[in-house]
């Protein structure tokens, strides 16, 4: 399931919902693995780039993997092909939530994470469309399933999401209510939010109206962080943050190799 970049075809092939994700970057841990956790990069983007960052953070005891999203056609661009997780109207919670595609985004990413020591904390991170992946595959993890009703394999210990917004907030009620499994799942699992005042493109209301949503359905360790000036793009000072929360939540030994 490894790409070198957009599949080409010869002929008029119809795009089917068979997708076929980009390729994944792998960067080992300096130090003693602790945890495993799989980065997820915003609309357009690819591993790559978040690869290069994430690489340079003081975080010996992570293993990043960071896959690249299929490329398809967008509603947003109209119709337009770009790198994504799951298809999108527009940038908030209050699009029409494309579930067929989350559910193989979050697939794909708990597969990632499958072939991992059982003694490896899991994580899940991302920015912008990458974050509202992640906190969707918190959802499922708090569940136990996706919403196609299949099980949702992966034992996850942090969350983190920058610029982005929760998918299905408006479902997450009713899908959680009166099942304790899922209530003591949510109330355990560390979250981290965090999103720029000053962004433009997920505008800072929807990343602070999915605390709040998050925090209302039983995730009782859900940490906010904004950020005035910020735009849609992060800075050394909010991985800093992400940094000391990892460490703090996974309980890692050193924060520098």
């Amino acid at each position: 399931m490894s790409f070198t970049g957009p599949s080409m075809s010869s002929g008029g092939k119809t795009v089917r919902r068979a997708l076929e994700f980009g390729r994944t970057y792998v960067i080992r841990p300096k130090g003693k693995h602790q945890a495993t956790v799989v980065w997820l990069h915003g609309l357009g983007d690819n591993g790559s780039s978040w690869s290069q960052l994430l690489e340079t953070l003081p975080l010996p005891n992570i293993k990043w993997i960071c896959p690249t999203a299929p490329t398809q056609p967008m509603t947003i661009f109209g119709g337009f092909p770009s790198t994504a997780w799951f298809d999108v109207g527009d940038l908030s919670e209050d699009g029409p939530d494309d579930l067929e595609g989350l559910d193989a985004a979050a697939l794909h990413v708990a597969n990632l994470l499958s072939t991992e020591p059982a003694d490896i904390k899991l994580g899940i991170g991302g920015f912008s469309m990458g974050a509202a992946t992640s906190l969707y595959s918190a959802t499922c993890f708090a569940q136990g399933k996706y919403t196609n009703g299949n099980t949702y394999p992966a034992n996850l210990s942090a969350v983190v999401g920058l610029s982005g917004w929760l998918p299905c907030s408006k479902t997450l009620n009713s899908k959680l209510r009166g099942d304790n499994e899922a209530a003591r799942r949510a109330s355990s699992l560390p979250i981290l939010l965090c999103h720029g005042k000053g962004d433009d493109v997920v505008q800072y209301k929807f990343g602070e109206k999915s605390s709040l949503s998050l925090n209302s359905n039983g995730f009782r360790d859900v940490t906010f962080k904004s950020y005035n000036g910020l735009g849609h793009y992060t800075i050394p000072e909010e991985m800093d943050e992400v940094c000391a929360w990892l460490t703090s939540k996974l309980g890692l030994e050193g924060s520098s190799s």
